[in-house]
């Protein structure tokens, strides 16, 4: 005769507890955020250089658990930013089911043509833990001067005391409208296509103008380094700078290095 081996009933309820732990874990566990964007693109079609229109993009903890926004960062030309009543835009948690947004303004300054810029959204959404947001326009550039220079630098080398630093530079206009220009360095005089020039210089469209630049350099010794500055009414470059640079030695200094190298030199 067989007996059927008894149940321990504390083993029985440690199994049950065990069991309805491991589906509580696994039910908290599956709680996830889920972000979700109203739109994840704006395109503001033709606008004109140098404006800054704005956009929200609208989103939505679409999950069962807590979504926390930790950066929002952007390409070059716009800027973006977390709507919040927080201080700190860069951390803002979102409870299930609410929504938030993100502020953008479009920098159109310096653009032209189609530009496309990029708002990256990063969060504690499992499945979408960086999110990519694009805006797009098409940046109408209106007539206007554009200065440019033949160069930027010029060294002069090794002067002796008493020279005058001189150094040449063409002003280009690469717009569509006429270039007026003033220039600036303490100490110096200026010519345009050789002559003393009369300010502001005047450049049509297209065209150049070539400018010499005189710098006294008297009672100066050793290095020299200016600077000269060109402004003009070129929306977006009203203010440049050439560098000048040259090394200035006395007439014993420069006696002292013939003398010491003229062996070499012969």
């Amino acid at each position: 005769m067989t007996t059927r081996a008894r149940k321990n009933p504390i083993a029985v309820a440690a199994g049950v507890l065990a069991v309805l732990l491991a589906s509580a874990v696994f039910a908290q566990a599956a709680k996830q955020p889920k972000i979700v964007f109203k739109d994840d693109a704006k395109d503001f079609g033709k606008i004109k250089q140098g404006d800054e229109p704005k956009f929200e993009f609208v989103f939505k903890n679409e999950g069962d658990a807590v979504l926390t926004i930790k950066n929002v960062e952007t390409s070059c030309g716009c800027t973006a930013a977390l709507v919040s009543d927080k201080d700190d835009n860069k951390t803002v948690k979102f409870e299930p089911g609410k929504s938030g947004k993100i502020k953008v303004v479009f920098n159109s300054r310096g653009s032209q043509g189609e530009v496309t810029k990029y708002i990256y959204v990063d969060s504690d959404d499992p499945l979408a833990p960086r999110l990519q947001l694009t805006v797009t326009a098409a940046v109408d550039v209106p007539p206007q001067p554009r200065i440019d220079l033949d160069r930027y630098s010029y060294d002069a080398g090794l002067l002796i005391e008493g020279d005058d630093l001189e150094a040449t530079v063409v002003i280009k206009n690469r717009g569509e409208l006429e270039l007026k220009i003033e220039c600036a360095l303490q100490n110096a005089s200026f010519a345009a296509d050789g002559k003393p020039a009369k300010f502001p210089l005047r450049v049509a469209a297209g065209k150049e103008i070539e400018v010499t630049i005189k710098l006294a350099l008297a009672n100066r010794v050793g290095l020299v380094r200016e600077f000269v500055l060109f402004k003009s009414n070129d929306p977006l470059h009203s203010t440049i700078s050439m560098n000048l640079n040259g090394y200035v030695v006395t007439r014993d200094q420069l006696k002292k290095v013939f003398l010491k190298y003229r062996d070499i030199l012969k």
